[in-house]
């Protein structure tokens, strides 16, 4: 008997026969009760990606996240989430018997979604390094890559339950005339994130500067004098802006990647001490999944609800291949195009370009994915992503969020160094005889285990969910 807590297609999504989501063979003929796996092999990917990056990327900042401006592999993690919660919504909502009774549901697992979050990613967990938990309730982090998550669901759901007209596809011209509500909403999104962006006069500021690095200033207390608007820059945006005035200083995030760029660190594109005449906002709090951002971020969720419906109205695998295709690499051009117009790539204050690039991006590699796995069915070598994309909620609260190396650190021998993570890694590192090489070694074999861990769970029919 399957043991199984059900909860919202964050990560992962069931279907049955009576979503009517079912792939078709090469002859196009609906195959039943099947499930799509290059969905799970993608999220599960982007998992892996995710241990990745956080776990290594300190080891080698290339594929960290970029410091302001531009893209490195860690910026595709968070769109590549909610691309994949766009396609798991569109999927979920075919048939909807009681508007009022879905709009209930969604909104409670948006709550859930969210309130993991704030546990998670919060404070009150320390985190690898530190043996101790507990967070001051007025220094809690309210926003986060759940509480993003759970806002980009939020949206398209409800446009899902409230924006679809009840036309059956047989055209190109149907689908378009059933979905351009739901079209005209995101392009909404996009047109009011940018006039705050760029209409907003922000306000010179205060912030208190930590204690610990007040030597690097001449006080406590650094006024970051702005009163401009159209700034993309750290100390001057829209974005920051607004989560002070409605957040408060003490509730964003408080090591930014702005921190790595040169004007903050002189070990740039890594973190490190203050150079001599480093700017007063360098240690300033920015939360990288803030609310303007947040809005604009779940653009990237009407992305994927796109290629959802795309996967769901069109029964041919080619032709699902050509239209992701055709829906994808505008978004690639157009992206470009933006940031030769001025706009540039930058995660933390989720830019239009940033975002067009990143949602083409995931689509093609939905497609990429999708082929291999489910047109031309090589599935073993995925398989421990598939594992993975099984259970990828569990997987980012435990290896994603460190619960599970925090738990283990805490059994040690005479001292707290002497734990089982910590003297993992540095046997690969004296193997190794490289620290980088050797802390890249220990998260491959990361990975691994929690894919096993995954297989082992598929195995025994359990599957955590929200």
């Amino acid at each position: 008997m399957s043991a199984v807590v059900d909860v919202a297609p964050l990560l992962r999504l069931y279907r049955d026969s009576s979503q009517g989501i079912v792939p078709s063979n090469g002859a196009g003929a609906p195959i039943p009760n099947q499930r799509i796996a290059s969905l799970d092999v993608f999220r599960g990917l982007t998992v892996a990606l995710m241990i990745l990056v956080d776990d290594a990327g300190g080891a080698f900042p290339s594929i960290n996240h970029s410091p302001w401006f531009g893209v490195t592999l860690a910026d595709f993690v968070m769109p590549f989430f909610l691309f994949l919660v766009g396609v798991s919504v569109g999927l979920a909502f075919k048939n909807i018997s009681n508007k009022i009774t879905a709009t209930k549901k969604v909104m409670l697992r948006a709550i859930n979604l969210f309130l993991l979050g704030l546990l998670l990613q919060g404070g009150y967990f320390h985190g690898r390094k530190h043996l101790s938990y507990g967070v001051d309730v007025e220094k809690i982090r309210w926003l986060g890559v759940l509480q993003r998550i759970s806002v980009g669901y939020l949206l398209a759901s409800m446009s899902e339950i409230w924006l679809v007209y009840n036309i059956r596809v047989d055209s190109l011209v149907d689908f378009a005339r059933k979905y351009y509500s739901q079209w005209l909403f995101a392009i909404g999104l996009c047109s009011f994130y940018m006039s705050l962006l760029y209409g907003l006069l922000v306000p010179s500021w205060e912030y208190e500067a930590p204690r610990m690095n007040l030597s690097a200033f001449s006080s406590g207390t650094q006024t970051i004098y702005c009163d401009v608007r159209s700034s993309l820059e750290p100390p001057c945006n829209a974005v920051g802006f607004i989560d002070r005035a409605i957040l408060g200083e003490h509730h964003l995030y408080q090591h930014p990647v702005y921190r790595r760029t040169k004007e903050c660190s002189i070990n740039s594109p890594d973190y490190g001490p203050l150079p001599p005449n480093a700017p007063g906002w360098c240690l300033a709090p920015f939360d990288p999944e803030g609310i303007l951002s947040s809005l604009m971020a779940s653009v990237t969720c009407f992305v994927g609800l796109h290629f959802g419906h795309i996967l769901l109205h069109f029964k041919e695998q080619k032709q699902r291949v050509l239209l992701w295709c055709m829906s994808s690499f505008p978004l690639l051009i157009f992206g470009f195009v933006l940031e030769m117009l001025g706009i540039p790539f930058c995660k933390p204050l989720y830019t239009m370009s940033y975002t067009c690039i990143t949602a083409g991006a995931s689509g093609l590699i939905l497609c990429i994915i999708f082929y291999i796995v489910d047109v031309k069915r090589f599935r073993k070598p995925t398989v421990l992503l598939q594992w993975m994309g099984m259970n990828a909620l569990l997987i980012y609260a435990l290896a994603a969020c460190d619960l599970f190396s925090a738990g283990l650190q805490g059994f040690y021998w005479q001292s707290p160094e002497n734990n089982l993570v910590d003297g993992a890694e540095a046997l690969l590192q004296a193997i190794f005889h490289s620290k980088n090489w050797g802390t890249l070694a220990f998260v491959i074999l990361e990975i691994l285990f929690w894919g096993l861990v995954s297989g082992f769970l598929h195995m025994k029919g359990m599957y955590i969910k929200l």
